[in-house]
């Protein structure tokens, strides 16, 4: 049972549970529709029908925050029934494909296979192109080329899992999963360079004004 929920003028959130909840995002523009990040599996289906009964269009890319098996799980399904092409950050591909493991891993793993991704594009001043108006952003750490995407329209960052929150605070990235925590807690500083209105996580509710939970989580991250 997927639950939709729209965040914004232009987002959705499409959310499931799964020992805990995992959320995915539409982003609608006048050419269509771009999913960030694809879930588990099981979504692929609720996820093609919400884009169909939505009615603002086909579905034109898949965006992806990094390369967790739980953030692209339902990307097979979807390419196979639609196919458009999927982006993520190239630092990310060969972790993501199985040519090395994730840091803190033993051995590497597939959690997509190689050919089906492509890598975010760049632009002159060697940074990330914007894609349907969002910008994405490198935050490293949860993993090597984790990216988050900002819609300034809207004022919403949708972090992937650059953060958990709980109860509406921030909180840190799943330790379990997290490559490089000291990184990942550096990364998310960008919360208070681009005080977004809302965050959103992949794991857990939507955080409001995060900029001005920042110091507070920093100091307590750091000492």
């Amino acid at each position: 049972m997927m639950k939709a929920t729209q965040v914004s003028e232009h987002i959705w959130s499409l959310s499931t549970w799964m020992l805990f909840p995992i959320r995915v995002w539409i982003v609608v523009d006048q050419e269509g529709v771009t999913l960030i990040d694809a879930g588990i599996p099981s979504m692929a289906k609720g996820i093609l029908q919400f884009i169909d009964q939505l009615g603002k269009g086909p579905l034109k890319r898949i965006l992806l925050t990094h390369g967790h098996s739980d953030h692209v799980g339902a990307v097979t399904r979807i390419v196979q029934a639609r196919p458009v092409p999927v982006y993520v950050h190239e630092i990310e591909m060969p972790f993501m494909e199985g040519k090395l493991a994730y840091p803190r891993r033993k051995k590497a793993g597939v959690s997509l296979a190689q050919g089906i991704a492509e890598p975010l594009q760049i632009d002159g001043q060697h940074q990330l192109d914007r894609v349907s108006g969002l910008i994405p952003y490198l935050t490293p750490g949860h993993s090597p080329g984790h990216v988050i995407y900002y819609h300034d329209e809207d004022q919403v960052l949708l972090a992937g899992d650059l953060f958990t929150s709980k109860k509406g605070r921030l909180n840190r990235p799943m330790p379990m999963f997290t490559a490089d925590m000291q990184e990942a807690v550096k990364s998310g500083e960008i919360v208070n360079r681009l005080q977004p209105k809302v965050l959103e996580v992949a794991h857990g509710g939507p955080v409001h004004a995060p900029a001005e939970q920042w110091s507070s989580y920093f100091a307590k991250m750091t000492k």
